[in-house]
This record gives structure tokens, C-alpha cells and sequence, in this order.
């Protein structure tokens, strides 16, 4: 079978990053078209004398670019260069690896005891309209009373028909996008920002205007200049730690936001699913402009990844349209779910989990601190991942490479840019897997980091 599209002798080591890469060539020349259907992973392993396994990762590391797809039964497709963002993490956990790709908290039984706990109390105690009802004012009325409680948490009052119930913050950051901003319209973020924003703006049909950062975030000067230059629509910011360098932002520069913001008239969507985990934070850009701040929020990082609820806080004057969009993408939050999630507020569960995953956080981020004594890695005390900059793109590949071939995946720092710079680093998350492969993980990633950036030469 020939390869009309790889050179084989120009494949180096390590060989499945080189084949990737040529692929990648292939599709940004146009030599492979969008649609076009790659050879089995063993048709192009006998092809080249490559292990199947050596392809398979250079067709993982190709959809983490999001240029290629894989259809379960049907094969691997192209979609074209970066047609659909890249994936932070790896799709799937394969063999022995230890994954520090995908941003989740700390899990352990206890997490599984509570929520089997409560789904005994719901099934002998369940609300007939959390399942006959298809009108979200029948169904959720006490469930908007008890969020008002959880974003008092939060930092930010609200009335609870102000509050909306949505499937988890990707749900609510769909809902606001919709509600503010048209197709060809543009959007202000971070340069390093939300990786599921880039493909989402995209389908939206918006424009996205990647800002400065320093220390605290987004920088007030670049979004005034952007919003006098280029057309902003509204902001979506992370000031409180979620962001991919774990900033926190000040409340100074949060009140500066927010004036820009009025000056220019434009809305701003923030998204804070960390919510009360983060403790002695200022409060919410939404405490600083109510009327123009789509606040959302949600329980997936902070009290458990299958309480995939969340709530979008929304100011009077666009009320219409949130409520509108939001029955177009979703009709109605998932009754059962979001059932689960007002008890546990009601009756301090949710809290007292938000509690336990901050020290557990802490616990972890000394461990990294220890580890990554003496890198110029970038974290917060209660966060869940740490943030290290690299030296060029070509150092951020190999790095991720590197630590791949030796059973740790890390999140390249190409999956978050949403500028023209991009800024290699790597996303190590601290509560996606147990403590001591935590450590073995990040013993892997200090040592990469101190060692001279060769390939790693391993037999394919």
C-alpha cells in the first residue's frame, strides 16, 4: 500500500510525532482534503515499518490538533488545519498512562458513597414534576431559590428569577455567547484562555480578540484598545483561577474591567466554575457590573464531575434572550441532575465537598511546589493544574512528546490560545489521578524540564 502523502525516510524519532507532523503538513498544503479518510492504523504501519501502536499515537496526537477525527467503525478523517480547535487532553485513557491532560478534581469513594447515597434519598422521595413536567417554571422554581443561596457563596446577590439552570458552565457559556453577540460579531479573552472557546466561537460564527495578560489576567488597556479598534462585542473572561496560568485577578483590576466594560458598552461573560472553592478572593465581575455581567457557574470542578449542572446568573435587560437561547440549545436543565444539586446546596453537602477538595488542592499543590522546586511553572495554592512555560512551540511539541513515550500526557499550550502568539507552556493537572502517580508524573515533567531537550531515541 503506498503512502503517497508520507516520505518515509524523512520520519525521525520519536516516529510518531514526525509522522503526525507530516500529516499535518499534508493537510495544511492541501494535499489531503477535508473528508479524506486516512489509512487503517495497520494498512499504514506495514506501509512504513512502524508499530501499530507507533500509529496509533500519530493519529491521537492528530485529533488533539483537531485536524483529524475518529468514527467509531468508520475510520479516521481529515477535518482540515485546526478547523475544530485542539484538544487539551487525550480522548481516551490508553494502557499505563498516567493523565495529566484532562482538568478534574480530586476524586476518592467518598465522592462515589455520597452520590449513591443521595440517589437512594431521590428515589424514595422524588418530586413528580422533577419528571412529568416539560415547563422549566413548574420544575425549577425552588431549585432558582436555593441557587441564589449558592451564589451568595459565590460572592455575588441575585433574585432567583434571574438565575438560570443549565447543563454545566459549557452549556451556560453557549447560552451567553448566543445572547450578546450575532455571527461576524467579535469577542475580547485572554491570549491564554478557554479551549473549548475557540471551536465554540467558531460554530457560533463570532470572532475572537486574544488579549495581553500579566500576572492578574487580562490587561484594562488592551480591551479598551480593542474595543476602540476592533469592534468588541463582549468580553469572556476567567479571573479566578480557572484560566489556563491560574491567575487570580485583583479586585482593583476587576473594578477597571468592569469601567471599561460600561465605557464601551459591550457585555461581559465571566465564567467562574471554581466558584467558593477559591477562599479570600475578591468578589465576582458580576458584583462590579450587574447590569452587563453574564456570571456563570457550575459544580463539575469543585463538588463532583457527574453533578454536571450549573447555574447563569443574568441581568434584568437580557433576561429575554438567555431565556430564549436556552430553550433553542437545551429547553430545560436536566431535572434529575440539577434535583441532586439543589439538595446537596440545601443541605451543606455541596459545600462541605468544596471544602474537603480545597485542602485535598492544597495538599497536591505543595507536592508540585516541592517537585517543581526551582521551574518557572505558574499555579495557585487551591487550584486544579499548574502552568509551565516553555521556550518555543518546537520545545512545547518535544516536551509533550517526551513525557508521552515515558507514560505521562500533559496538555499542550497550543490547545488554549485563542491570539496570533502563541505562548508554549504545558497544563499539568494535580487532581486528575491518584497522589503517587501525581508524583511520578510531576518527577517526569522536573526532569524533562532540567534535561537538554533531545528526542528520546526508542526503537519503533
Amino acid at each position: 500500500m503506498t503512502m503517497w502523502f508520507i516520505d518515509k525516510a524523512a520520519l525521525k524519532r520519536p516516529a510518531y510525532l514526525s509522522l503526525a507532523d507530516q500529516i499535518a503538513r499534508a493537510i495544511g498544503d492541501g494535499r489531503l482534503a477535508p473528508g479524506f479518510r486516512l489509512p487503517p492504523h495497520r494498512s499504514m504501519a506495514d506501509a512504513l515499518d512502524l508499530s501499530v501502536q507507533t500509529v496509533s499515537r500519530a493519529y491521537e496526537d492528530l485529533i488533539r490538533r483537531g485536524l483529524v477525527s475518529g468514527e467509531t467503525g468508520r475510520g479516521s478523517f481529515v477535518r482540515g488545519e485546526r478547523s475544530e480547535g485542539t484538544l487539551p487532553y487525550i480522548p481516551e485513557r490508553l494502557g499505563e498512562i498516567i493523565d495529566l491532560s484532562i482538568l478534574k478534581p480530586v476524586c476518592e469513594p467518598l465522592h462515589l458513597e455520597r452520590m449513591q447515597a443521595a440517589l437512594i434519598d431521590l428515589a424514595g422521595n422524588l418530586p413528580p414534576s422533577t419528571v412529568l413536567s416539560f415547563r422549566p417554571n413548574v420544575v425549577f422554581p425552588r431549585h432558582r431559590a436555593v441557587a441564589v443561596d449558592w451564589l451568595r457563596l459565590c460572592g455575588l446577590s441575585v433574585e432567583p428569577s434571574n438565575v438560570c439552570l443549565t447543563n454545566g458552565a459549557t452549556a451556560g457559556m453557549t447560552i451567553a455567547l448566543m445572547s450578546v453577540a450575532t455571527p461576524g460579531c467579535s469577542i475580547a479573552t485572554e491570549a491564554i484562555g478557554h479551549h473549548t472557546l475557540v471551536p465554540l466561537a467558531t460554530y457560533l460564527g463570532l470572532k475572537l480578540t486574544g488579549l495581553e495578560l500579566d500576572g492578574e489576567g487580562i490587561l484594562p488597556e488592551a480591551l479598551d484598545a480593542a474595543c476602540r479598534h476592533d469592534g468588541i462585542r463582549a468580553v469572556f473572561v476567567q479571573p479566578s483561577v480557572i484560566g489556563p496560568t491560574g491567575a487570580l485577578m485583583g479586585g482593583e483590576r476587576r473594578a477597571a474591567l468592569a469601567a471599561v466594560a460600561r465605557k464601551h458598552d459591550i457585555a461581559i461573560i465571566e465564567n467562574d466554575v471554581l466558584g467558593p472553592l477559591i477562599e479570600h478572593r475578591p468578589p465576582p465581575l458580576a458584583a462590579f457590573a450587574p447590569e452587563r455581567t453574564l456570571y456563570v457557574t457550575s459544580f463539575t470542578k469543585t463538588v463532583l464531575p457527574g453533578l454536571r449542572t450549573g447555574y447563569l446568573a443574568v441581568p434584568d435587560r437580557m433576561l429575554p434572550a438567555v431565556m430564549n437561547r436556552h430553550l433553542v440549545t437545551n429547553w430545560i436543565a436536566t431535572p434529575l441532575i440539577a434535583e441532586l444539586a439543589t439538595r446537596w446546596v440545601a443541605d451543606g453537602t455541596a459545600i462541605e465537598l468544596v471544602h474537603w477538595q480545597r485542602q485535598s488542592l492544597r495538599r497536591r499543590q505543595a507536592v508540585a511546589a516541592d517537585i517543581l522546586a526551582g521551574l518557572p511553572y505558574l499555579a495557585h495554592p487551591e487550584g486544579l493544574h499548574v502552568w509551565l512555560p516553555l521556550d518555543s512551540p518546537a520545545a512545547e511539541e518535544l516536551f509533550v512528546a517526551q513525557a508521552r513515550l515515558r507514560g505521562v500526557a500533559l496538555a499542550p499550550g497550543r490547545s488554549f490560545q485563542t491570539g496570533p502568539i502563541h505562548h508554549p507552556a504545558v497544563r499539568v493537572s494535580v487532581g486528575s489521578t491518584s497522589e503517587a502517580e501525581l508524583r511520578t508524573g510531576l518527577s517526569v515533567i522536573a526532569h524533562l524540564h532540567r534535561s537538554d531537550p533531545e528526542p528520546l531515541l526508542l526503537a519503533i
